[in-house]
This record gives C-alpha cells, sequence and structure tokens, in this order.
C-alpha cells in the first residue's frame, strides 16, 4: 500500500524527506533602538533599554510599561525544497 505523503513535502532519491522552510535569523537590536511592532500582544511603539545575551528589555514611550522578552528574529527566506529536520 501506498504511504500518503504530507504536504509540502518531496522526497529525493536518497529518501530524505524534502519541506518548504521558513527561514529567520536572529535581528541585531541595539541599545537605544527604537521599534514599532505593528500586531499581536505587544503592538506599538518601544525602546530597547537593555540588550543581554538571552533576553531583551523594552520600554513603552507613552505608558512607560517596562518589558523583558526574549531576542527578536525577523524572516530571511522561504526556501521550497529544503530538507528538513537539519539536525543540529
Amino acid at each position: 500500500m501506498a504511504q500518503k505523503r504530507q504536504e509540502g513535502q518531496d522526497k529525493n532519491e536518497a529518501g530524505t524527506a524534502r519541506h518548504r522552510v521558513l527561514i529567520f535569523r536572529l535581528y541585531p537590536l541595539q541599545l537605544g533602538d527604537k521599534i514599532f511592532f505593528q500586531d499581536g500582544p505587544r503592538r506599538g511603539d518601544w525602546q530597547v533599554i537593555e540588550v543581554g545575551p538571552r533576553k531583551l528589555r523594552l520600554k513603552c514611550p507613552v505608558s512607560f510599561k517596562e518589558l523583558e522578552c526574549d531576542h527578536l528574529y525577523t524572516f530571511v527566506e522561504e526556501r521550497p525544497n529544503e530538507p528538513w529536520p537539519h539536525g543540529h
């Protein structure tokens, strides 16, 4: 019986699964950067007030609320025929 393939998955001659993979990169924010989130729970203006090895500290210039969050990533490219998982 033939196996059903998952959507977006192909196999090459070696049998390795290929998928549509979205590539993201850590964004190099710096102290003092002003950023704007267009949507989501953090929507609005923020200023970077601290950059640590794993976390950022942001401050809203309107409410003066401070927020600690993980570093931010940005979309770099879409690869339509990428082996996945990459196996780190």
